[in-house]
């Protein structure tokens, strides 16, 4: 359970974060020597994206492809963790990373997700997906009781052999919809032989990287923001209905 930090206002968090030092106008010689100085000190394997200047005196955010972290001006030391803004109860890292995570809907290539459109099919969330993930099935669960939209589910096999197995069979199938809430809300296996072209796995697995999609289940809302983890019914009413 988050604690009460955590369990800010969105709409305050934005304002926040519009009001804070938190922008490419903010940077500076300081910003782009440090940037250079933790990308040789933190090797190959993390790409550091961005520095920039945060509220805290001496602090700066360093946006990496792995997660945003925190550095002191010379790049001698680095910190992970939440950077808390205590009088207003928000927490700045997640609230900076749900505006970094955010991606562009409509450049999904959809054709590679397994479509199922509920009534009207009007709203529209995508979601990354692991045939074994226990929290997938719970979402699953959750999405039973969400109606008028259409779950573009992207087949995202990352826990086992058998998850790629479960997924090729899913995709080959005839009714993949079908073959996908019946293994996930049924336990019924799917039982295409998939021997079909699943070439778009591999995609998916590309795309998600790309997309710091990092766990399963990982939603994406029309308007590009994110909602990690098997987030409630009566939560993705909400998200959904505050998508413009």
């Amino acid at each position: 359970m988050k604690s009460p930090l955590r369990r800010a206002l969105p709409l305050l968090a934005i304002a926040l974060l519009a009001a804070l030092p938190f922008s490419r106008a903010n940077a500076d010689a300081t910003t782009d020597k440090l940037k250079s100085i933790l990308q040789s000190r933190l090797g190959s394997d993390i790409q550091v994206r961005d520095v920039l200047k945060t509220p805290m005196p001496g602090i700066y955010e360093v946006d990496t492809d792995q997660q945003i972290v925190y550095s002191d001006a010379n790049g001698d030391y680095v910190l992970t963790g939440d950077l808390m803004d205590v009088k207003n109860h928000v927490d700045l890292t997640d609230a900076r990373a749900s505006e970094l995570n955010k991606i562009d809907f409509s450049k999904l290539p959809l054709n590679d997700a397994v479509k199922l459109v509920k009534g009207t099919g009007e709203r529209k969330i995508a979601v990354f997906s692991d045939p074994n993930c226990p929290y997938c099935h719970k979402l699953e669960e959750e999405l039973k009781s969400v109606d008028n939209v259409t779950v573009y589910t992207f087949l995202f096999p990352i826990l086992s052999p058998d998850s790629t197995l479960k997924s090729k069979s899913i995709w080959c199938s005839t009714d993949r919809a079908k073959a996908w809430t019946s293994w996930m809300l049924d336990h019924h296996a799917p039982s295409a032989p998939g021997t079909c072209d699943t070439t778009v796995l591999s995609h998916n697995l590309d795309l998600g990287r790309t997309l710091r999609v990092t766990g399963t289940p990982t939603v994406f809302l029309a308007d590009g923001r994110r909602l990690p983890g098997a987030v409630t019914a009566d939560r993705l009413e909400k998200e959904m209905s505050s998508v413009h």
